[in-house]
Order: structure tokens, then sequence, then C-alpha cells
């Protein structure tokens, strides 16, 4: 009878808790959210493993995952893309997986952020490590980590304190995220500045910018801080190796057949004033273009497409991400360039 009532005061007590905590950062402004972490990128990566010619995979950093919005480009295609960019990572390492680990020859779209894409080919700098290691996970994950994943849905879907994935927000709430932002007297150090998730995301990975990030403009400052940041501490581009190891690529792929899609999405701001200085067009984007000979699409060229000014600089709100896609979508329709739309 002790026993029992103990139990009951133990679990009462553990409710109460667990409510209380998450009462407490959703008064902060938090919600529940799905992770875009390691396993969620793994499920949509083991969809490549049967996908057929008429297939769309999609890679790049974080602006193919906010400026394609997928419902948009199935409705405008017939064919629901597989999200597999990487939210500040190159797209190299993903592409040579896909290139040297699978036979798949259909349609790849990758997107050119300038400074993610002739940053490095060391295996150990934060883009190179950040989507290589999503790609190890894939292959060394156990049946645990899968049933785990599983399982973890609903609890990140109905939990805000269960915030914590592994792109390094410094706004998750496990434990080792909220004790690196505890300030002890005068102590400074070169830590990125508060690095706000803005975007909300669903189990596919099509992703969409928050509501507050386009209307809070304080909000969104915080973003551009962060940009900023990065701008001023990141070394300099390597594009003799990053594009002597794409091109290996590109030659592969298309000489199986693959149809290769480059795109660059728009930037606004500071952001694309940086851009501008540091990745001159002409020597960055024409030159990878004039290399590869691939089709390719530069959000400037296109007068419906050049004039969007995105709320942090750096990406599309959710609205016109979504006019973005359906409109990219027709212009490479029509430009012959997804030739594999049989399932209209």
């Amino acid at each position: 009878m002790h026993l029992k009532k103990s139990i009951t005061i133990t679990v009462i007590i553990f409710i109460m808790a667990i409510g209380s905590w998450e009462l407490y950062w959703r008064s902060q402004g938090y919600l529940p959210n799905i992770e875009d972490d390691k396993a969620l990128w793994a499920v949509q990566r083991a969809l490549v493993e049967r996908a057929s010619k008429n297939d769309i995979v999609l890679f790049g950093s974080s602006r193919v995952l906010f400026d394609f919005q997928l419902d948009a480009f199935e409705k405008e295609t017939g064919i629901r893309p597989i999200q597999l960019a990487t939210a500040g990572a190159s797209p190299l390492p993903g592409f040579r997986d896909l290139v040297e680990k699978t036979t798949f020859n259909g349609t790849v779209i990758l997107g050119v952020t300038p400074g993610l894409f002739f940053s490095t080919t060391y295996p150990m700098a934060s883009p190179w490590n950040r989507i290589q290691s999503r790609v190890n996970y894939f292959y060394d994950r156990t049946y645990a980590q899968r049933i785990n994943n599983i399982l973890s849905i609903p609890l990140q879907s109905n939990f805000a304190f269960l915030r914590a994935d592994d792109e390094e927000w410094s706004d998750d709430l496990n434990l080792k995220s909220l004790i690196s932002r505890i300030k002890i007297g005068n102590r400074t150090n070169n830590q990125i500045p508060p690095f706000y998730r803005f975007s909300d995301i669903d189990l596919d990975r099509n992703v969409k910018m928050s509501d507050k990030t386009e209307k809070d403009t304080a909000f969104a400052n915080t973003i551009i801080k962060v940009w900023g940041y990065f701008g001023s501490t990141s070394p300099p581009p390597d594009k003799e190796s990053t594009m002597a190891f794409f091109m290996e690529d590109v030659e592969r792929f298309t000489a199986r057949g693959g149809n290769l899609i480059l795109v660059r999405c728009p930037s606004s701001g500071g952001v694309r004033v940086g851009e501008n200085m540091a990745f001159p067009r002409s020597d960055f984007w024409d030159d990878l273009i004039s290399k590869t000979n691939v089709k390719s699409y530069h959000f400037e060229d296109y007068e419906q497409l050049k004039h969007f000014e995105c709320p942090e600089w750096s990406h599309l709100s959710a609205k016109d991400a979504m006019f973005y896609t359906r409109e990219l979508c027709k212009i490479m329709k029509n430009d012959g360039a997804l030739f594999n739309l049989n399932r209209n």
C-alpha cells in the first residue's frame, strides 16, 4: 500500500515538473517543432536508394531548404523532390555520396550559395563536416537509432522543451546549450551572436520561414547579426579545390545520364553586398557555369525573381518562397531543363 502511494506521488511530481518546464519555455516563445537532425536527413537520403530517373533530388545549403517549397514544386511539376539540402553546409560531400554510392541518374537541383559552395574541401571544416557527418550517419545508423527517431517524432511535435537538433543552434533547450549561454562576470570570447531558430519544418524536410522572422524586424535583425559574424570570421574561399572536386562528380553524373541543374537563390541587403564583394559573379558563378556546361538559373537573370527582399537578407519568406518555387519551375519547364515530367 505504501509502495503504491509512493509511486503515485512520484508520478504526480514528475508530471507537474515536466508540465511546469514545458509551460515555462512556451511562455518564453518556444513552440514544439521537429528537429532537422541527422536522423531526419537520413530518412530522406534512404529514398534515393529506390529513386528512378523520373525523380528529383535537392542539394545545397539553407537557401534551398527555405526557398524550394515542396508542395508548390509538386503542384507545378507533378514530382515531389527529395530534400537533402543542409543548413550551413557545402553541397559537395552530399553530391559526391550520391554519385559514388548510388546509381541514381535522374535530376539533381543543386543550390550554389557562394560562401559555402566555394568555402573548402577540408574534412574538418564546419561547412564540410556538417553534411559529411549526416552522410556517415546514414550508413552507420543502427536499427535502435531508426526506432528511436520514429518514437521521438510524436514527442518533438508536442513538447517545446525537447528542441535539441545537431545544427548547433544557440537556442536549443538541452543542458549543454543552456549552460553554454550562461555569462560569468566580464568573461568574453569569440562566440557567435545568439542564433535563434527562424523556421518550421515538416517530416519530409520541407522548411518555411517563421512568421515571426517576417513580421518582427527586431527578431530578423538578430539573424542578420549572425550573418555579419560569419562574414567577418570566414576564411577566404578555396575556389580551386572546390571547383576541381565538384567537376569530377559533374562529369561522372552527367556521363551516366544524370541531369544536373545549378541554381543561385536570392539574397538581399547587406548579405548581397558582401557576396558581390567577396564572390564577384564573373569570377565565381559565371566561371562555374562555363566549366560545368549544365542548365543554370541565377535569380538576377529573371525579372520576376530579382526583386525579392529577404527579411533577414538571406532567405525568402514563406509566401515569397512559394512564388519563387512556382516561377522557377515554370522557367525550368519552358527551358526543357526538367525533361522527365511523365508523372503529370
